[in-house]
């Protein structure tokens, strides 16, 4: 029998949604404003956290600034953080609506989230016969 869980606090004077990051946010699709798919949720960062999860005001509440993504399967498997260096994403403000995926402004393109994409599309795909093209 599953437990009952205190439903989260209403506070009308905060100003904001209160967002359950692993329900709403972590591995979820991040589409461009284009609906093209640009990054999946691995991480996300928080303004106002110490890294041992204190906080170091009570008059400021912890605040979403990121959303991140890299190369996580190894310390998914292994446990651990990867490395801040390794993360690269969108922020927050960029965050245009949040449902079943999460749409950002801008395009995919621009990013340099893509780069791989990009470059595998441009060195790699392209030299495959019919790839230069979309299928007709």
């Amino acid at each position: 029998m599953p437990k009952n869980r205190p439903a989260l606090p209403v506070d009308r004077s905060a100003r904001g949604r209160i967002v359950d990051a692993q329900l709403h946010l972590l591995d979820r699709q991040v589409l461009d404003a284009n609906a093209e798919p640009l990054m999946v949720v691995d991480d996300i960062e928080i303004e106002g956290v110490t890294d041992d999860g204190k906080r170091p005001s009570d008059d400021v509440p912890p605040t979403l600034t990121r959303l991140l993504a890299g190369a996580t399967l190894g310390t998914r498997v292994f446990g651990g953080r990867p490395p801040r260096s390794r993360l690269d994403g969108v922020h927050w403000r960029e965050v245009t609506d949040l449902g079943i995926v999460v749409s950002v402004s801008g395009e995919a393109e621009d990013r340099d989230l893509t780069w791989q994409e990009r470059w595998l599309r441009d060195h790699l795909v392209k030299r495959i016969p019919g790839g230069r093209h979309a299928p007709e």
